[in-house]
């Protein structure tokens, strides 16, 4: 079973600006990727990787190597939702011979880490930005402070909510956290408001 923790970011106003700073980067990352489903019609995680990965590092110099494969997994992630919901108007079957719309993030799109990039150890957190590490001291309950002792840590999200005040959820479970993108599509087909589908004339 999946469970999710939300830990809002208590940042002074330098933290603020390199979070946004590396939101923004991160965004670009992803916005260099999407040609390339696109063109190629591949976004299986691993494959996208290889074709991808070295023209990335070579492009983004100062992001660092595992920020590139967590770029990739969100473009990966946000296909599957685009291209594969049945509920999605750009679906495959939908589209048919039709060529791929291009996905465009916006600088306040979700970033991903994984545990090269952020750790928790004994309520302190540390974690990768542009200039370096960041870290904030946290104040977990007995029950969050088990749940990263115990369970298995699927996914680590950072992103901005409404009140500009940045966020970190982490997903634990048994599931892969990717499988659960099926489920966060809405009735209306709506997509979050991070990514633009730009339709091909």
């Amino acid at each position: 079973m999946n469970s999710m923790l939300r830990i809002p970011l208590k940042t002074n106003a330098e933290q603020h600006v390199r979070l946004a700073q590396l939101q923004s980067a991160f965004a670009g990352v992803c916005n260099a990727i999407a040609p390339t489903v696109q063109q190629t019609k591949v976004w299986n995680r691993v494959a996208l990787h290889h074709l991808t990965y070295r023209s990335l590092r070579e492009q983004f110099p100062d992001m660092g190597s595992q920020m590139v494969c967590n770029a990739i997994y969100s473009v990966s992630r946000t296909c599957r939702m685009v291209f594969q919901h049945p509920q999605s108007p750009f679906n495959l079957t939908r589209l048919g011979s039709k060529p791929l719309p291009l996905l465009r993030f916006s600088d306040n799109c979700p970033v991903y880490f994984d545990r090269h990039t952020l750790s928790v150890n004994k309520g302190q957190l540390s974690m990768y930005t542009l200039d370096g590490r960041l870290r904030f001291a946290l104040a977990l309950s007995p029950e969050n402070e088990l749940d990263f002792a115990a369970k298995k840590l699927r996914e680590i999200v950072l992103s901005r909510r409404p009140d500009d005040m940045f966020e970190l959820v982490f997903q634990f479970g048994d599931e892969p956290a990717e499988n659960a993108t099926y489920s966060r599509l809405s009735s209306d087909s709506e997509f979050p408001e991070y990514v633009m589908v730009e339709e091909t004339q």
